[in-house]
C-alpha cells in the first residue's frame, strides 16, 4: 500500500456507520478497526479517506450480514486538505468492500471516489463512476 500525498483529517472513528457503495450485497456497515493505525492507549482508532478498515455488515443480504469484512473508505463528510491547497468533502461516508489483496468484491461502485483512493487502490477507481 502506498502513502498518499495529502494531510488527511481522520473523520471516522470506531463505531461509525457508513454506506456501502458497491454491489457486493452490503448496504450499511459499522467500522470496528483501522488497519496500520498507530495511536496511544485508550484512544479510539480513527480513519480517513483511502484507509483500509475492518467493518461489520449491519444491513444487506442475509448471507453477508453479521460478517467481518475489509473495506476501503472512498468518501468522507469531514473536510480534508489536498497538497495544492484545495479542500474537499463529500455528502456521505462511503466504503467499498475489498478482499485480502485490496481488490474490490463488487463489480461496480455507485457514485464518485476521491483521487486519493485512485492513488492507493487503482482497481477501485477503475470500476467507479468517476474520480474527483
Amino acid at each position: 500500500m502506498k502513502a498518499i500525498n495529502a494531510s488527511i483529517t481522520r473523520g471516522l472513528t470506531h463505531g461509525s456507520i457508513c454506506t456501502c457503495a458497491d454491489n457486493s450485497g452490503a448496504k450499511e456497515v459499522k467500522l470496528i478497526t483501522v488497519y496500520k493505525y498507530k495511536g496511544r492507549k485508550r484512544k479510539y482508532a480513527s480513519a480517513g479517506i483511502a484507509d483500509l478498515i475492518g467493518v461489520v455488515v449491519k444491513k444487506g443480504k442475509p448471507e453477508i450480514r453479521k460478517k467481518v469484512e475489509k473495506a476501503v473508505i472512498i468518501r468522507v463528510r469531514k473536510e480534508y486538505k489536498r497538497p495544492d491547497g484545495t479542500r474537499i468533502k463529500f455528502e456521505d461516508n462511503a466504503v467499498v468492500l475489498v478482499d485480502e489483496k485490496g481488490l474490490p468484491k463488487g463489480s461496480e461502485v455507485k457514485g464518485v471516489v476521491a483521487k486519493e483512493v485512485g492513488e492507493r487502490f487503482g482497481k477501485i477507481a477503475g470500476i467507479s463512476a468517476g474520480v474527483v
